[in-house]
């Protein structure tokens, strides 16, 4: 197991960074939000989990270690591997996801791509003890955002991922000419969006 990996931040990109460990770079896939707040050249502390295939082997890093845990839990449950839970973690925080399971709130689950209603019936029903319930004082939701407000969240995670601030400019455009005047959805998904019109 590989609690955390420490070093430069080397490369980052719209699904993971590389980390530059004594020389070394280990690639970690991470939620877009644990992204935008790597910036490359920086020195950083990232929290992992280690997922052992027989073919491969996977570092997921995360924001803090209580993501980490709410990760590793979440695949306790049949049918959710590591990429459907860093999924989850990407449009809800730990805290959300601990409220909608302990709330039975299906509508809130099915927000996730790959999870329909049976799913999120399932997870529920093997999750809803294990998770336990909110922790901490502060109740973050990666929800969606007021009008205008997440222009400056997105631009500062394009800029933190080492895109220039014009090209970050020129994406943020582009995503809210798409959003039309309709409601944003979560930053971490508008962050996603941006950076698919960067790799174009």
């Amino acid at each position: 197991m590989i609690a955390f990996v420490s070093g430069r931040v080397a490369a980052a990109g719209p699904d993971g960074a590389v980390i530059d460990v004594h020389g070394v770079g280990l690639s970690v896939q991470c939620t877009p939000a644990t992204l935008a707040g790597l910036r490359v050249g920086d020195e950083a502390n990232v929290p992992t989990s280690l997922v052992v295939r027989e073919d491969s082997l996977t570092l997921f890093g995360f924001a803090d270690d209580d993501e980490r845990t709410v990760f590793e839990l979440l695949q306790t449950a049949s049918g959710i591997g590591p990429r459907l839970a860093l999924a989850m973690l990407a449009v809800h925080t730990p805290n959300a996801l601990r409220r909608a399971l302990a709330g039975e709130d299906l509508a809130a689950l099915t927000k996730v791509p790959g999870i329909g209603k049976k799913g999120a019936q399932r997870i529920v029903l093997e999750l809803k003890d294990r998770l336990g319930g909110p922790v901490g004082g502060a109740d973050e939701v990666r929800a969606p955002v007021p009008a205008e407000a997440w222009r400056e969240q997105v631009h500062m995670g394009l800029v933190n991922l080492g895109w220039s601030a014009r090209d970050a400019d020129a994406a943020v455009d582009a995503v809210a000419a798409d959003l039309d005047g309709g409601a944003a959805p979560p930053v971490a998904v508008l962050l996603k969006a941006a950076l698919k019109k960067l790799s174009k």
